[in-house]
């Protein structure tokens, strides 16, 4: 038998070619005349143009840190410089006044020494001990506490003394704290990306938290306009350091004397917050600060940390 032969397709029959039937089909290969007209369509930008983006681009960013550049200076009202006795350490006056508040929300509480060492190390690494208004994230103030992660909203922890409070808060249920590494219990409250960061500041932690006991402290600033009435700066002194020491205040017309239980702590205090509360004068335990002097021996008696304020 012959073989047979093959047979060419009917009319309209479908041709297959290799495809499994009903996949899907190869796009056409545009014609030339479409390629050429999308080529048309492609507009170069100008080389002009391209340089004013770029100029744009490097000022925003210009705008953008000097924004945040802005936000790290000190304050006009804490101008002034703050220095240790028998130490190198120097501060700012807006440094100086933070670590006062820190150390006096610890003694407010009946927390020991080692809690203002903790917390002031902490402070440091976190913000310089500036209550910063920016932050990784949404982190603010003193210790970059978050709003995000439970510890309250912008606006209080950007208080100093809540801040400092809720530090201690979380500080005194680390097993262990008052022996423990400093660094590991700070991570332990901070949760930090840099867990090890926090122990180089222990050392200036220390000396710091032992001038603010001691009346180690002093500060000094160019003479400034008096602003506001006495009578309500005076109050709002006997007011501030209630709050922050603990303690009770009386006032005088221009003066305000604090409880003795305050101590050296509140006449340091009164000094690193002397600026901002226009304050000429403190006076405890025989010696008198002045921001022209520093500490100098008096008839200042052991009692009341006197405050007496510019008029």
């Amino acid at each position: 038998m012959s073989s047979p032969r093959h047979r060419r397709p009917r009319s309209g029959a479908r041709r297959t070619t290799g495809r499994r039937s009903g996949g899907p089909r190869p796009r056409p290969r545009p014609s030339g005349a479409t390629r050429a007209r999308r080529r048309r369509g492609r507009r170069r930008v100008p080389p002009a143009l391209l340089g004013w983006g770029a100029a744009l681009v490097a000022l925003a960013v210009v705008v953008v840190l000097g924004v945040r550049m802005a936000g790290d200076r000190t304050p006009a009202s804490a101008t002034g410089r703050c220095s240790v006795a028998g130490s190198e350490l120097e501060l700012d006056g807006e440094q100086a006044a933070s670590a006062a508040t820190i150390a006096a929300v610890a003694r407010s509480r009946g927390l020991p020494e080692r809690a203002v060492v903790i917390a002031l190390a902490t402070a440091q690494q976190e913000s310089t001990l500036r209550n910063l208004d920016h932050g990784d994230r949404d982190s603010l103030g003193l210790f970059q506490q978050r709003p995000s992660q439970g510890w309250g909203s912008p606006e209080q922890v950007r208080d100093p003394v809540y801040a400092a409070g809720k530090f201690y808060d979380r500080l005194v249920e680390v097993p262990g704290w008052e022996t423990g590494r400093l660094t590991e219990v700070s991570q332990s409250v901070q949760r930090s990306g840099f867990p090890e960061a926090y122990q180089k500041h222990e050392p200036m932690a220390q000396t710091l938290t032992s001038a603010l006991l001691t009346g180690g402290l002093s500060c000094s600033w160019e003479p400034q306009e008096v602003g506001g009435r006495l009578s309500e700066r005076t109050s709002a002194a006997a007011g501030r350091a209630e709050r922050e020491l603990g303690v009770s205040a009386s006032e005088e017309f221009g003066a305000v004397s604090l409880d003795p239980a305050a101590g050296w702590l509140g006449a340091t205090w009164a000094v690193a917050h002397a600026e901002g509360l226009q304050v000429e004068s403190v006076a405890y335990a025989g010696r008198t600060w002045t921001p022209e002097g520093g500490w100098a021996d008096s008839g200042a008696g052991a009692g009341a940390v006197r405050l007496e304020l510019r008029a």
